[in-house]
């Protein structure tokens, strides 16, 4: 194992000190427990968003908190879900008098932590709404779920949701926009190669020269199927089909289309994927009207790509298009 690192079980801790002093200007990082507070926040009648996951999809969630996004972020330690603590201290810190939504990935110490953070912050008179996100069509179930994965939907949900908090909407509203963001959009993955977790040293699986993993979950979990390697083109048409099929999407639609690394993918490949994600949806008569690409939901050093398509209406593409400041996200 080759990584820039000191002593492996110090990996979080050191990586949010690189954080904190290298965007101290848009964020407070607190610790024991530890969570992520946007500057600014609390802000007095805006509802405040929380989300947050295990260490090691950087990014997401810590690099999107800011102006416009999350008001705080909750990193547990590298592929574990964040404990009950840290979820409460944080949304009790970013609470301004309009309640807080909590952004939960669908991974089962993920809901079973944040229902714990949101019980204990309801029996102090905070208003607490959950919006769980699971666009994976790649399996219905995994070893960390019930149900579908969250993957790369997060990000969206998380930005359209800030927006219309930024907005001044109510709670109740702020997670009508979130579900209505999870229920219009899809996402599905692969892998050239596993990750390695620091304080292993070894791959989460192996796979030869010659295979993918087709429907990898962000920690390394196993996907649909493992398959011979083939080009972008190939590719792109087996992360597409299933997506297409599922909402379904069809021709006439306008959407957000988002390819995101996995962590170990050159951006020149995610930028020649996007070309063919483009000319496949011609074919479809799917209008691509806004779009993201580059490392935003990773799985540490994993070489892959996934691809996420987000129906857009007048309402959502508003949000989208809204200003934002994060050290992620900026325009």
């Amino acid at each position: 194992m080759k990584k820039l690192i000191n002593n492996p079980a110090d990996v979080l801790e050191d990586a949010l000190h690189g954080f904190e002093v290298a965007h101290s200007n848009l964020v407070k990082v607190y610790r024991d427990p530890n969570y992520i507070i946007c500057r600014e926040s609390p802000v007095k009648g805006k509802v405040g968003l929380v989300s947050g996951g295990g260490a090691g999809h950087e990014p997401l969630h810590g690099g999107f908190v800011g102006r416009g996004m999350l008001d705080a972020a909750c990193p547990g330690a590298i592929f574990t879900a964040p404990t009950g603590d840290q979820i409460y201290e944080a949304t009790k810190a970013v609470e301004g008098g309009a309640g807080v939504l909590h952004i939960v990935k669908n991974y089962t110490g993920d809901i079973l932590n944040f229902e714990m953070g949101a019980e204990l912050c309801r029996d102090e008179g905070i208003e607490v709404e959950t919006v769980v996100v699971n666009d994976d069509v790649a399996v219905k179930d995994s070893l960390y779920t019930a149900g579908r994965r969250g993957t790369g939907l997060t990000v969206m949900v998380e930005k359209i949701a800030g927006a219309a908090a930024r907005e001044g909407k109510s709670l109740q509203e702020v997670a009508r926009v979130a579900r209505k963001v999870n229920e219009y959009g899809r996402s599905m993955g692969m892998a050239l190669t596993s990750s390695t977790v620091p304080h292993v040293g070894t791959p989460n699986f192996e796979l030869a020269d010659d295979e993918i993993e087709l429907g990898i979950g962000i920690h390394g979990e196993p996907g649909r199927k493992r398959l011979p390697l083939t080009n972008a083109t190939g590719i792109s048409k087996l992360l597409l089909d299933p997506i297409l099929e599922d909402l379904p999407f069809k021709s006439g639609d306008s959407v957000l289309a988002f390819v995101n690394g996995m962590g170990g993918t050159p951006i020149i490949e995610l930028y020649l994927m996007f070309g063919e994600l483009m000319k496949y949806l011609d074919t479809k008569n799917i209008t691509v009207e806004r779009s993201l690409v580059g490392n935003y939901v990773t799985s540490l050093d994993m070489a892959g790509c996934s691809f996420t398509l987000l129906k857009l209406d007048k309402e959502l593409k508003g949000y989208w298009d809204a200003p934002v400041k994060t050290s992620s996200l900026n325009w």
